[in-house]
């Protein structure tokens, strides 16, 4: 399918969309997808509407939460954008005890909450064993809840027992997947191969999983874009999570620029239109380098908001980039904030678990 055919498929049947059920054949090709970044001038405020109206279709004006919980700023990888990569002497380690963590769920559960996920680097302490009770102590506390991971790149029969544990969903980000580009965020040790393997272990074992990639990061090309969305096509995740590159100071990259958020919300809206069932965050990033954030990756198209729950010193400590966000509307603590934010632009955050509708299950709007 060229790039005329596929702005004239959604101007025709976005209503119908819901009808479509996911296809071995890409909905674009590379270079339909190149010329649609190219010229998004021209396209930016029709492909935005059609992928709130895609959302709308599924999800209605549900905006989710997920409890975000920064286990540990321990990692043994060396990304190169990563400011707790394991070579910053600067960062302030810190890892989270199984009683904090379980209190963080209990306090986010309070207040509405009915996801945890549980985030942080690639740490040897947070093993196979522990992790599984952990997912089967929140289990039985909130059964009601659903459990997210995002602890990086693990063997198949480490994911295999957190899933036979309760764990209901996985986030990793394959952050580019373009070979070479790889080579230029990563050192030669880590493989954009395995990174690839765990996404698609992960969905063989029944997870909503989650990938996604940065926005601007440095050396990027629209080529490179062109080819996240590809593999995202080949993938087809449960999950899409985007924002925009912001360099850390004490990382190879500290002197770069931070991504385009104007690029970050097109891509959003192009990516909810390619996927109109995919859980999608409007990202910390976003909100970081932009107060409204928030509020226009909504109307972009996302459905999903991660408010940070961890305890105080440690949002401060786990700082993936420069600045990061973890006060006002982006603290759980100030919900009350995000709320009214949200409900101003005509959305509702609402306390369920918010799951991902397949295709073929979500309902049909006239």
């Amino acid at each position: 399918m060229n790039f005329s055919q596929f702005l004239n498929l959604h101007t025709k049947i976005h209503r119908l969309q819901n009808k479509l059920v996911w296809r071995a054949k890409k909905l674009l090709d590379k270079n339909s997808i190149i010329e649609l970044i190219e010229h998004r001038s021209e396209y930016r405020v029709d492909l935005q509407k059609k992928a709130r109206a895609l959302c709308d279709d599924c999800y209605g004006k549900k905006i989710f939460l997920r409890a975000l919980i920064e286990v540990t700023n321990c990692c043994v990888r060396n990304c190169y954008y990563c400011g707790i990569r394991a070579q910053n002497s600067f960062a302030q380690r810190y890892r989270l005890t199984d009683e904090e963590i379980l209190e963080c769920c209990n306090k986010s559960n309070a207040l509405g909450f009915k996801t945890f996920v549980l985030q942080g680097g690639e740490d040897a302490a947070f093993s196979e064993e522990r992790v599984c009770g952990l997912i089967e102590k929140i289990k039985i506390a909130h059964p009601d809840c659903a459990v997210t991971l995002s602890l990086g790149e693990r063997p198949y029969k480490t994911f295999r027992a957190w899933k036979e544990a309760g764990a209901d969903r996985y986030l990793l980000r394959h952050e580019t997947a373009s070979p070479k580009h790889y080579e230029c965020l990563h050192p030669k040790e880590q493989k954009l191969s395995a990174r690839k393997e765990c996404l698609f272990n992960l969905k063989s074992l029944g997870f909503q999983t989650g990938s996604g990639f940065m926005v601007g990061s440095p050396f990027q090309t629209v080529q490179n874009l062109a080819d996240d969305i590809m593999f995202l096509q080949d993938l087809n995740p449960q999950m899409i999570g985007i924002g925009p590159f912001i360099p850390h100071r004490d990382t190879p990259f500290a002197h770069f620029a931070a991504g385009s958020t104007e690029l970050t919300l097109f891509l959003i809206s192009l990516l909810r239109t390619i996927f109109p069932n995919a859980l999608i965050p409007a990202t910390t990033a976003l909100a970081t380098l932009s107060s409204t954030g928030h509020e226009d990756g909504i109307l972009s198209g996302a459905n999903v908001i991660m408010p940070n729950v961890s305890p105080l010193y440690a949002r401060q400590k786990y700082e993936l980039y420069n600045n990061k966000k973890h006060d006002g509307d982006e603290a759980a603590e100030n919900l009350a904030l995000l709320k009214n934010k949200i409900s101003g632009i005509g959305y509702e955050i609402v306390s369920e678990v918010g799951n991902y509708i397949p295709p073929d299950k979500y309902r049909s709007v006239k």
